[in-house]
C-alpha cells in the first residue's frame, strides 16, 4: 500500500460534498486529516504513516466502522492514558519461522503490519511462518493485513482478539468475547485477491455506531437489550454492549460463530501472552490486546501458478453461478470491497454529518486542525 494520490477527478471537488446526512470527503482530505490528528496526539511518525495508511485503506475498501470512523473511540482511549502514542515495539521471541512482538501498549495498526511483514519474510525461505503480537490495543480491519501477504503472493490470516467483552456465547445473556475478527486472503492471476474479513459476532460493534451515526434502526437478532432480548434500537444496543455471535440465534447455528470467536481468541490471545477480555484487569494502564498473523507460500505445495490459475478458475465459476435475482448476482470475498476502493479513489469517502462533528471535536481537543469540510493545503 502506498499513500494515495489526489486524482484530477479529485481535485474537481477541494471540499467534502453535503449529500443529505452525509459529507463526501476527497481522499486526500482523510488522509490529511488522519495524519494531522495522530500527529498532534504524539504519535511519531514512523507509526502515524503506517496508521494513516491502513485506516485511509480501510474507509476506502468501504468498511467505514474500521477506519476515520475510530477516531473518536482511539481519542478516548488516549484521554483514558490507555494508550502509549510512542511506543516502543519489539521483537521478544523468534525462531526461523516465528516470531513474538511486543507492540509497546500502543494502536495495533504500526506493530501488526510489521508482523505480517515479518511473517512474510520469514515465509519466503520457509514456506510457512507465524508471528503473534501481544500487548496491543485495536488494529483496525483483519483484512489488510491478510491482504498484505496475497499481495506478496501468499495466503494470509489475521486475527485479534478484543479487550472489551460485548459478545455472548450461545445460550448465554454475559458477554465473553469481544466481537473477535478474522481474516483470510488468498492470491489469484487475472482476478483480486480471494479475501474474506469477518468478525465471528453477527456484525462488528462499528456496525451499531454508523447506524447510531445515521439513525437507522438495527435488523432483528443483530444485538440484545439488557435483559437479554433482541433489540432494533441502535442506542440501547450501544448501551447494553450485547453482540449475538455469528448466526445469532441457536436455532440458527450461533454455536458456530461462538466457537470462531473462542477459536480466534486462543491464537490471539492465549498464544501471544495478550489479555482474555473477561479477565483482564479492568484498571490495568494498557489494554494488552493480542494479535495472529501467517503466511503460507502456495509454491510449497504446488507448482508456481498452478494455485493462482486454479484460485481464478473457482473466483470465474462462483461469479457465473446462477443467482435468485439477476440483479444481484454471486459475489466473492472482497469483491465489494474492491468495488468501493474504485468508487472511492474517484468520488471521495462518505462520511456522515454526525460522525464528522465528532472528528471536529477530536481536532479541537488535541490542537489539529479540522480538515473534512475545509479546502485543502
Amino acid at each position: 500500500m502506498t499513500p494515495r494520490q489526489t486524482t484530477p477527478q479529485q481535485r474537481q471537488t477541494e471540499v467534502g460534498e453535503h449529500h443529505g446526512d452525509k459529507l463526501t470527503v476527497p481522499v486526500s482530505l482523510v488522509e490529511a486529516q488522519l495524519r494531522d490528528v495522530l500527529s498532534a496526539w504524539g504519535m511519531p511518525a514512523e507509526h502515524s504513516e503506517i496508521t494513516t495508511r491502513i485506516m485511509l485503506a480501510t474507509d476506502l475498501r468501504g468498511i467505514d466502522s474500521h477506519g476515520i470512523g475510530l477516531l473518536p473511540l482511539y481519542d478516548e482511549l488516549r484521554m483514558a492514558g490507555k494508550l502509549t502514542m510512542a511506543p516502543k515495539v519489539e521483537v521478544l521471541r523468534e525462531t526461523p519461522v516465528t516470531a513474538l512482538l511486543d507492540a509497546g501498549g500502543g494502536l495495533g495498526h504500526s506493530p501488526s503490519e510489521r508482523a505480517m511483514r515479518l511473517a512474510i519474510e520469514k515465509c519466503r525461505s520457509s514456506g510457512l511462518a507465524a508471528v503473534a503480537v501481544r500487548n496491543s490495543n485495536h488494529f483496525g480491519a483483519a483484512g489488510i493485513y491478510a491482504l498484505m501477504a496475497a499481495e506478496a503472493g501468499l495466503i494470509g490470516l489475521a486475527t485479534s482478539n478484543v479487550w472489551n467483552a460485548a459478545v455472548v456465547p450461545t445460550r448465554g445473556r454475559e458477554p465473553m468475547f469481544g466481537t473477535n475478527p478474522l481474516a483470510f486472503a488468498a492470491p489469484a492471476g487475472r482476478n483480486p485477491p480471494f479475501c474474506l474479513d469477518m468478525a465471528t459476532s453477527t456484525v462488528a460493534i462499528g456496525k451499531l455506531r454508523l447506524a447510531w451515526h445515521d439513525g437507522r434502526g438495527l435488523p432483528d437478532g443483530w444485538a440484545l437489550d439488557e435483559q437479554g432480548l433482541s433489540t432494533r434500537d441502535a442506542a440501547v444496543a450501544l448501551a447494553s454492549r450485547l453482540l449475538t455471535p455469528l448466526g445469532s440465534r441457536s436455532e440458527l447455528s450461533s454455536h458456530k460463530g461462538y466457537g470462531l470467536a473462542a477459536m480466534v481468541e486462543v491464537l490471539s490471545a492465549m498464544l501471544s501472552g495478550g489479555s482474555f477480555a473477561v479477565l483482564r484487569d479492568p484498571d490495568a494502564d494498557r489494554m494488552n490486546v493480542g494479535h495472529f498473523f501467517l503466511a503460507l507460500d502456495p509454491a510449497a505445495f504446488r507448482d508456481r501458478g498452478a494455485f493462482e490459475a486454479d484460485m481464478d478458475a473457482m473466483i470465474d465459476r462462483l461469479r457465473a453461478s446462477r443467482s435468485v435475482d439477476p440483479a444481484l448476482p454471486v459475489l466473492v470475498p472482497g469483491d465489494p470491497e474492491v468495488a468501493a476502493e474504485r468508487e472511492r479513489e474517484v468520488a471521495g469517502i462518505p462520511i456522515s454529518r454526525k460522525l464528522a462533528a465528532m472528528i471536529r471535536d477530536v481536532a479541537e481537543r488535541c490542537g489539529s486542525r479540522y480538515l473534512l469540510e475545509t479546502p485543502a493545503g
